[in-house]
């Protein structure tokens, strides 16, 4: 059974870390340059670095493969 102390020390932590939801879009925010220098401070004081690790392989992947699909497209 969660006791009151238990809850409240499950909700502090997840106040302290962002969520991967938030950090995709963070990351998403700095690859396109337009990233808030708040949300920058809050992700190097709250962030984890496996998320942004995974969010960052994650974008670099869908960037190339844009790229491969727009230049198949263009050139035949």
């Amino acid at each position: 059974m969660m006791t009151k102390a238990n809850l409240s020390k499950k909700q502090n932590h997840r106040e302290n870390h962002t969520s991967f939801k938030e950090t995709a879009k963070s990351v998403g925010a700095a690859f396109i340059g337009v990233q808030s220098d708040k949300n920058r401070e809050r992700d190097f004081s709250q962030g984890k670095l496996s998320h942004y690790i995974i969010a960052g392989v994650i974008g670099v992947a869908l960037f190339i493969g844009v790229l491969i699909a727009a230049v198949s497209i263009v050139l035949p």
